[in-house]
């Protein structure tokens, strides 16, 4: 038990009580808040508005301004970057054509950038400035924080970015976390499920830990990087502004802060 409470937030997050999902952290361990994260999305995020496509992909480039409205990008003025309507100026996020959306319950908050033949399911909440990037596979329960990038190809489940977090190259993030400026080299995998099905442990100092999770993949503190190609096992823990350098494999467990893994 003394082992599990040093795994304390402070040595993954520097603010985490700045961000819109700080309640899903409050007294817990690291991985706690992905046992709960569908059934909290599912409650906070409202429903698509009907004008827009479910289930198809969509069929031209539209802008859904932040009161719900739903406009074809072809009919907005733009002027360096901004939107304009009829003279009004809008706030909202961008869907490029070719993006399909699986269920309703997904929210934008502006300046968010859908790119074309993404794959999005609900519930998932993105943050304002996030950008989803051209063909990327957005499994269900998914939340984004300011200025996230969720890259090329990259495949996402049950997953928590916080603000400026980046996995912009086809890589893999299964029931992970990244922190705050996490940045993941191209082709890093985050694995999330062991060959034998069993809940995943974590060791510290000889003592066994288990998740009650059967597919964890990592938590990544504030600032951390991973070279291209590095590979992370089941129930990595990396402190913040730790490095996985490239085409390593990380074994599970905690690696405290400014850990380097070569």
């Amino acid at each position: 038990m003394l082992q599990v409470m040093k795994l304390s937030l402070d040595l993954f997050f520097e603010s985490i009580e700045k961000e819109k999902i700080a309640e899903l952290f409050k007294n817990t361990l690291p991985w706690e808040p992905l046992k709960v994260l569908k059934t909290y999305l599912s409650d906070i995020v409202h429903e698509l508005p009907k004008k827009i496509p479910i289930n198809i992909p969509i069929p031209e480039n539209l802008f859904l301004t932040t009161e719900g409205e739903v406009i074809p990008l072809k009919e907005l003025e733009n002027y360096e970057e901004e939107y304009y309507f009829k003279g009004e100026k809008l706030e909202g996020s961008i869907l490029k054509a070719g993006v399909v959306l699986t269920g309703k319950k997904i929210f934008f908050e502006k300046n968010v950038v859908v790119e074309p033949f993404s794959l999005i399911s609900s519930p998932a909440y993105f943050s304002k400035g996030t950008q989803i990037r051209h063909g990327a596979y957005i499994r269900e329960s998914v939340y984004t924080g300011e200025e996230a990038v969720i890259g090329h190809t990259t495949e996402v489940k049950n997953s928590i970015f916080l603000k400026f977090a980046k996995a912009s190259h086809f890589a893999y993030v299964g029931d992970s976390i990244l922190g705050s400026d996490v940045n993941l080299g191209a082709g890093t995998k985050l694995a999330n499920l062991k060959f034998n099905r069993k809940n995943i442990t974590i060791v510290i100092n000889n003592e066994t830990i288990n998740t009650g999770l059967k597919k964890l993949g990592a938590i990544l503190g504030d600032k951390c990087q991973t070279g291209c190609n590095s590979v992370l096992q089941p129930g990595t823990l990396l402190g913040k502004k730790s490095y996985v350098y490239p085409g390593k494999t990380c074994g599970s467990g905690f690696f405290p802060p400014g850990t380097k893994v070569r």
